[in-house]
């Protein structure tokens, strides 16, 4: 087969699939991001702009298409102003990704530590929250507390957490696998149909998955229930084999790849 063959094959059949290919991967990217920012709105007006201006072009409504050309620089700016959050959420899971991620996965021994010092404050009603940072940075969140950088130990965790220190109602963040913060505050969450028996610590563990590719766990003052937030969901009341099971793929895998293929397990 000659060169000019080899040519013509993928011009008319290699080019033509992998042009399909990589618009059917971005298409189902796009989506997948949509639905996990929960910016589904933005897509449906987006696409009933289409489908009207569509209309107006081919019925020649001559009227309806001026205004719309008139309009339309000004709804796309009204519409990146409005959904400023979700477009931002959106572009915090286009970066996040394994070409450039530094270890942030705990050793067994530490993961181990950290759920033994959750049990022992979800035993003695104390709450708590512990972030782990994956691919998003929380340096923000990290300045506004007190740096640590310390090994992680059950001793350490559950000294953070008494009711008598300064630190007990912020968040501990383990970064890289090191204690880099404690009394740490966090962005609440904005969404509306939280529970209304979830306190500030749930709403505190949802608001910073909604901002980053955290996980976070919770131990609830109120119940001594022990959850997981992560994209923007939490995962209420989870025992211990289950929180293991969770963090280990979540912070092993990373980012969506990790959460899907846990959600696959549960």
């Amino acid at each position: 087969m000659g060169i000019d063959s080899v040519t013509s094959f993928f011009g008319a059949w290699i080019r033509p699939a992998l042009d399909i290919l990589i618009l059917a991967y971005l298409i189902y990217r796009t989506y997948r991001l949509l639905i996990k920012t929960q910016a589904v709105q933005l897509a449906r007006g987006a696409a009933l702009l289409v489908v009207i201006y569509a209309i107006a072009f081919f019925l020649k409504l001559d009227t309806l298409s001026w205004a719309l050309n008139l309009l339309a620089p000004g709804l796309v700016i009204a519409l990146a102003l409005i959904f400023q959050p979700e477009l931002r959420k959106i572009f915090i899971k286009l970066g996040q990704g394994g070409l450039f991620r530094r270890s942030n996965v705990p050793r067994s021994s530490q993961l181990d530590s950290i759920l033994h010092a959750a049990e022992i404050l979800a035993g003695k009603r104390r709450g708590a929250l512990v972030v782990f940072t994956r691919f998003v940075a929380l340096d923000d969140i990290i300045e506004r507390g007190t740096r640590i950088d310390g090994e992680v130990s059950t001793s350490l965790l559950l000294s953070f957490f008494e009711y008598d220190t300064p630190l007990h109602d912020g968040a501990v963040v383990i970064k890289e696998g090191r204690i880099e913060a404690a009394g740490c505050f966090l962005p609440l969450s904005q969404q509306q149909d939280i529970m209304s028996t979830f306190g500030t610590r749930h709403r505190a563990a949802l608001g910073i998955s909604e901002e980053s590719d955290a996980v976070v766990l919770v131990a609830s003052e109120e119940t001594g229930a022990l959850s997981l937030a992560y994209d923007t969901r939490l995962y209420y009341d989870l025992k211990l084999p289950e929180l293991r099971r969770r963090l280990t793929m979540l912070l092993e895998f990373g980012g969506e790849r990790g959460a899907e293929k846990e959600d696959a397990h549960g």
